[in-house]
């Protein structure tokens, strides 16, 4: 059962930000505010928008109305082919990049769920004055339970990294005045190994360089830990913020 349920998460494509796979397989509590609500509703009173790191571009595409002048930037080269054939038949224009390449003060929104990084100096320079940047975060700690797991303890440091503070002087420090500013623990389960290995395939930042075939030992000891108490359960961290250009 072990080497079938590994097997088949190695198998699976990660490409792309879409967790279907896991239905059935993990759970993880929403945030509260409903991130893609509310990015929805700002997108309707803007005339030109940027999503940053779109990944497949899920989110931007579940929005009902976009302004005539959208732009997303996402560098993982799977990602762009899905968000471009995602959102080009909506005009949306996708840009392969790491960075922000645009000029300055065209954008009047400019929005990340889950960015790897925030550029706040370069989002600051594109954002029109009074235009507003608007991201939903992965906060501090997040599934620190599961890393620890495969990692061990991890240093006070690594575990505070993401914590919203850090964003809010970040971007005061780019001259942007920080709105609103909301921060959630929320319970993650999984409920199979193969869950654990998709998780860590996808979101590679949680253990660097995972390969289940690293991890045997550590994997079968998380098998039979599930299989003998449960779904492991882990709590995943988010933070919103909003922050202004005067």
């Amino acid at each position: 059962m072990f080497e079938n349920l590994v097997a088949e998460a190695e198998a699976v494509s990660v490409d792309g930000w879409d967790f279907s796979w896991l239905d059935g397989r993990a759970t993880e509590a929403r945030p509260s505010w409903g991130y893609q609500r509310l990015l929805g509703e700002r997108l309707q009173h803007v005339q030109a928008a940027l999503d940053l790191e779109t990944g497949g571009g899920e989110v931007l595409d579940g929005c009902p109305s976009l302004p005539r002048l959208t732009a997303a930037t996402e560098s993982w080269p799977p990602n762009v082919a899905k968000a471009s054939a995602r959102l080009r038949p909506r005009g949306v224009a996708v840009v392969a990049t790491t960075g922000v390449p645009f000029r300055d003060d065209v954008f009047d929104l400019v929005s990340s769920r889950h960015p790897v990084t925030t550029a706040w100096s370069e989002i600051a320079r594109v954002l029109r004055p009074g235009g507003t940047y608007f991201s939903q975060q992965v906060g501090p700690a997040s599934v620190f339970e599961l890393v620890e797991f495969f990692l061990g303890p991890q240093p006070e440091e690594g575990r505070n990294s993401r914590h919203p503070d850090h964003a809010v002087k970040a971007a005061a420090e780019a001259g942007l005045e920080v709105v609103d500013l909301r921060s959630e623990s929320l319970r993650t389960e999984f409920s199979d190994i193969g869950a654990v290995v998709y998780f860590l395939r996808k979101v590679i930042w949680m253990v660097p360089g995972f390969t289940a075939g690293q991890y045997r030992d550590e994997l079968r000891e998380l098998h039979e830990k599930i299989r003998r108490d449960g779904p492991f359960v882990a709590h995943t961290t988010r933070f919103l913020i909003e922050a202004r250009k005067p």
